[in-house]
C-alpha cells in the first residue's frame, strides 16, 4: 500500500528552515556501559518527541565498541514503549546483511506496536568492515549483495505488501503481521506498512531512489563532498510514484551545540574525531573522553584528517550552530535536516538538542 505523503514530509516548527529530525548511533563512552548508552536513547527519544523533532532513527552498526546500535529493530521496540506521537525508524539497515523476508516480519511488527510511526530505511553498504559482513551473511562473496540491492528491495517490498505475483515461488509466503491477515477470515488487520526510504552516501541509492520515486536520505555527516552531487542526481532522476509525487530528501548532519561559547562543543568534538580515527586504522574503541583526546599527540596525518572531519560537523556556540545549519540547508536545498551528536557525554548529547529546539523556537508539545 502506497505510504500516506504526511508520513514522509514533515512540517517544520518554529523558526527552523526545514523539518528537524534526530539521527541515533547509541554512542558508548570510555567509562559508559552499552545499557547506560540505550538509557540515553530513550531520553532523547522523548525530548524529541516533547520538542517537535519529526523522526528518530538509529543506524546499524556492527562490531564498533563505540556504537551499540548492532539491532535497530530491537532498539525502535524499546524506543516505541517509550514514546507516543515521534516517528522511530532505521538510518538505516543495511539491507544485504538480511533476508528480506526477515525485515519485513520485524518492521510489521513494529507497525503493529506504534502504528503509524514506523520508517523503514535501507542502506545498501555492510555498516562494517569486510571480515565482519562475512559473518554477517556468511559468505566471502560481498560485492554480490551490494550488486543485487534493486532485487533484494524489490522482494522485500513485495513481502510487505504481500503481492507476490501467482506462481511465484515466494506467492504462498506472507511476512507476519501484515497485509496478508487483513485478507484472512474474519481478518480486521490493519494493512498499512511502514513507508522505505533508500540512504546513501554516493550515486547508486540517489539515482535508484529517484527512479522508483521514493524518499532519499543522505550520510553528509561522514560523505560530505558528495552530497549537492547525490541531492542533485536524485532529483534530476525522479520519476513520481504512488509513494512521492516530487523529491523528498534528508541529509544527516553532524551537529553539536554548548551552553558556553563553544568551548566544550570543540572538546567533545575532538574527542569524537579521535574516535574515527582509531576506528579507520582499525583500532575501534569506545569513545574517548575530551581528556583523553587533548592530551593525544595527533601526528600531522591525522591532524589533517581532524581539520577536514570536523570542518563538516556544525558545533560551537547555539548561534553558530544554527547559523551552520541554516546556512547548509540552503546550500543543499535539503527537505528535512536530520542532526546526529556526536560526543563522549550523554548529558552533552542531550543538551544540545535541547538548544537547538530553543535556538528556532520548536513548541514544547504537550505542556
Amino acid at each position: 500500500m502506497p505510504a500516506n505523503h504526511d508520513e514522509i514530509r514533515g512540517a517544520a516548527h518554529g523558526t527552523a528552515p526545514t523539518p528537524l529530525s534526530v539521527l541515533d548511533l547509541v554512542t558508548v563512552g570510555a567509562g559508559r556501559t552499552a545499557t547506560q548508552a540505550l538509557r540515553t536513547s530513550v531520553d532523547i527519544a522523548r525530548l524529541a518527541e516533547r520538542r517537535g523533532y519529526h523522526r528518530y532513527w538509529v543506524a546499524e552498526h556492527h562490531s564498533m565498541p563505540g556504537v551499540a546500535s548492532s539491532s535497530p529493530a530491537v532498539i525502535l521496540a524499546h524506543l516505541a514503549a517509550h514514546t507516543d506521537r515521534v516517528r522511530l525508524g532505521s538510518g538505516g539497515v543495511m539491507l544485504p546483511n538480511h533476508a528480506p523476508l526477515v525485515i519485513a516480519e520485524q518492521f510489521g511488527t513494529l507497525e503493529a506496536m506504534a502504528p503509524g510511526r514506523i520508517d523503514l530505511g535501507l542502506g545498501r553498504a555492510p555498516g562494517t568492515d569486510g571480515a565482519t559482513a562475512a559473518a554477517l551473511r556468511r559468505t566471502d562473496r560481498l560485492n554480490e549483495g551490494a550488486d543485487d540491492f534493486p532485487q533484494q528491495l524489490a522482494e522485500l517490498t513485495r513481502f510487505l505488501d504481500d503481492d507476490f505475483p501467482d506462481g511465484h515461488r515466494y506467492s504462498r509466503i506472507h511476512a507476519v503481521p501484515g497485509p496478508v491477515q487483513s485478507t484472512s477470515p474474519g481478518g480486521v488487520q490493519d494493512p498499512h506498512r511502514p513507508p522505505v526510504w533508500l540512504l546513501g552516501s554516493s550515486g547508486f541509492s540517489a539515482r535508484l531512489a529517484g527512479v522508483l520515486g521514493l524518499p532519499f536520505a543522505f550520510a553528509h555527516h561522514f560523505s560530505a563532498q558528495n552530497t549537492i552531487p547525490a541531492l542533485d542526481l536524485y532529483r534530476e532522476s525522479f520519476q513520481p510514484s504512488g509513494v512521492l509525487d516530487k523529491p523528498y530528501a534528508l541529509i544527516g548532519v553532524s551537529a553539536l551545540a554548548t551552553d558556553d561559547d563553544g568551548t566544550e562543543a570543540r572538546r567533545q568534538v575532538l574527542a569524537a574525531a579521535l574516535n574515527m580515527i582509531r576506528l579507520r586504522t582499525g583500532r575501534p574503541g569506545l569513545v574517548p573522553t575530551p581528556e583523553e583526546a587533548e592530551a593525544y599527540q595527533f601526528d600531522e596525518m591525522e591532524q589533517d584528517f581532524i581539520r577536514s572531519w570536523n570542518s563538516n560537523v556544525i558545533h560551537g556556540s547555539v548561534d553558530e550552530v544554527r547559523t551552520g545549519l541554516d546556512d547548509l540547508q540552503k546550500r543543499t536545498g535539503a527537505d528535512e535536516l536530520m542532526l546526529t551528536a556526536n560526543a563522549h557525554s550523554a548529558d552533552v548529547r542531550l543538551r544540545s538538542y535541547e538548544l537547538i529546539a530553543d535556538a528556532y523556537g520548536l513548541p514544547t508539545l504537550g505542556a
